[in-house]
């Protein structure tokens, strides 16, 4: 009977340990669908996020009641934008200026200041993203898209660094893009915070001229505009002091002397050495010092994603000591 007693206890003990093996060998019910659970967890939150009804610049309230699956963009800011939020798939058309991020180059076009109404309808896109520089020309266009069915949103023309991570925001709440928006003007604003940090150092503030067309009708910014506001983030002076754009003479930026002159367009080949042969530009001293320099026009023109590296390129062109 002992025996017997012994014989079952063992088998019990048998049965328990098996048991317990089976239980640590094979994989938890949860851990399989884990990644499916994340996967629904953020398809949730977008759909949450549904509807959002959205004030554009021309007042116009837009109801998105669901993310958009097709877009047209037809400003190269807007689209920017869009490609950076990952909306990559969801982009059927662009502007004919749009040549960034590549991606961009491979999409439908739509024309530039003046666009193929005709051909944006028969894309049917969920949303239109126009822009408000667009308005002189385009109003009439952007109405008869309307009129089609078709939302139009028209985005606001950021003057300001605020302004472009609200537009960006806001891109990103009508495209269900808010995480993503919210990571970009993040690192948008930890790029100026590095670059404001690296040129406080600065103990020779330079004298600056920005010019962003070629002789004889030479333009250059002047107070209360974009790149303004750039000069005043990196301590640098603008030798222009007029409001607005102001067209200027190449002996009046003779006379200015500036430190270091900015050239913010592409469209002239070689035009640093252009500038630099202009009758009497041998006296300043900008051109004693090479100290003549080009910038994509883009980086600072289209007021998106690459804004605070447009900063950071007009800040080493100016002070490139600093980010040695």
């Amino acid at each position: 009977m002992k025996k017997l007693w012994q014989l079952m206890l063992m088998a019990v003990l048998a049965t328990f340990m098996l048991a317990a093996c089976g239980t640590t060998d094979e994989p938890k019910k949860d851990d399989a669908p884990a990644t499916e659970n994340t996967q629904t967890d953020t398809d949730d939150a977008v759909e949450s996020a549904f509807p959002v009804t959205l004030t554009d610049a021309v007042g116009n309230e837009i109801t998105f009641e669901e993310a958009p699956k097709t877009i047209v963009s037809m400003q190269p800011s807007n689209t920017e934008i869009l490609f950076a939020l990952g909306l990559n798939e969801e982009i059927v058309g662009v502007n004919d200026y749009d040549n960034y991020p590549e991606e961009a180059l491979e999409k439908e076009k739509i024309g530039g200041m003046e666009f193929n109404v005709e051909k944006i309808v028969s894309m049917q896109p969920d949303i239109v993203f126009a822009h408000e520089m667009g308005l002189g020309s385009g109003e009439e266009g952007f109405q008869q898209i309307r009129d089609a069915g078709i939302k139009v949103f028209v985005v606001t023309n950021a003057t300001n660094f605020e302004e472009t991570y609200a537009t960006i925001e806001q891109i990103g709440q009508a495209t269900g893009k808010t995480e993503e928006a919210t990571t970009i003007v993040e690192d948008m604003k930890a790029k100026v915070a590095e670059v404001i940090v690296k040129t406080s150092k600065v103990e020779d503030k330079k004298r600056v001229f920005i010019e962003t067309s070629d002789a004889p009708d030479i333009y250059t910014p002047g107070d209360n505009t974009f790149m303004q506001e750039i000069l005043n983030m990196i301590d640098a002076e603008n030798v222009v002091t007029e409001d607005g754009w102001v067209m200027i003479s190449p002996e009046e930026i003779v006379s200015q002397n500036p430190d270091v002159i900015v050239v913010m367009y592409s469209y002239v080949p070689d035009i640093i050495e252009s500038v630099k042969n202009r009758d009497g530009f041998g006296d300043i001293t900008a051109v004693k010092e090479d100290r003549v320099v080009q910038v994509d026009e883009n980086l600072t023109s289209r007021t998106g994603p690459r804004l605070a590296q447009g900063l950071e390129e007009v800040a080493k062109a100016i002070y490139p000591e600093v980010f040695e």
